[in-house]
């Protein structure tokens, strides 16, 4: 099963994902591999059987851990790089989140090489990747939710805006342009 690759916008960078009928073949793979396992003929190609089961089970889990990667870190790339006033308001995040940037691109560019679901979810290095990736954007995520806190302590018509909306205000605060959209949400 290949990925589906898309170019994201403004990058040289490559998203991927399964295809949602590659997934439910995955699905309907996993099915005969377990009836497999009830079959009374196992003991023959149990070894084939377990390690088809290993493998299926890692694309399953790596693939559904990927998409809430995927878009934890497109969320808070945008803030974490380009928004100096995250920057400047969160700077040990700011950096922690470049070595996330930099694993999570190597991510991208190994999936664009190898190309293959099963291969690339079954590399040996993957679920330690994964599981530090997703603890560190956890982290920074964190960090943000409490700056934004902060900020609607200091400002209460904060806490009527939207996340999404609050965090494009706070990190467009030196561009009046770009936050007079929101004002009617605020006032």
């Amino acid at each position: 099963m290949p990925f589906a690759f898309t170019p994201m916008k403004d990058s040289d960078i490559n998203t991927f994902k399964m295809k949602d009928e590659d997934f439910e073949l995955l699905e309907n793979d996993q099915m005969t591999v377990q009836s497999m396992t009830a079959n009374r003929y196992l003991a023959t190609f149990e070894k084939e059987v377990m390690d088809w089961a290993l493998k299926l089970g890692n694309m399953n889990d790596f693939n559904v851990q990927w998409g809430e990667i995927q878009r934890d870190w497109s969320f808070l790339e945008s803030l974490f790089m380009h928004s100096e006033e995250v920057k400047k308001e969160l700077p040990q995040q700011s950096e922690q989140f470049k070595g996330i940037d930099a694993k999570v691109r190597q991510i991208f560019a190994e999936a664009f090489k190898t190309k293959i679901a099963l291969v690339f979810f079954n590399l040996p290095s993957i679920k330690t990747d994964f599981d530090q990736i997703y603890k560190d954007l956890n982290v920074c995520s964190k960090a943000l939710y409490d700056f934004m806190a902060s900020k609607q302590k200091k400002f209460p018509r904060f806490y009527f805006v939207a996340s999404a909306d609050l965090l494009d205000i706070l990190s467009n605060g030196n561009n009046p342009a770009k936050i007079m959209k929101h004002m009617p949400k605020i006032f």
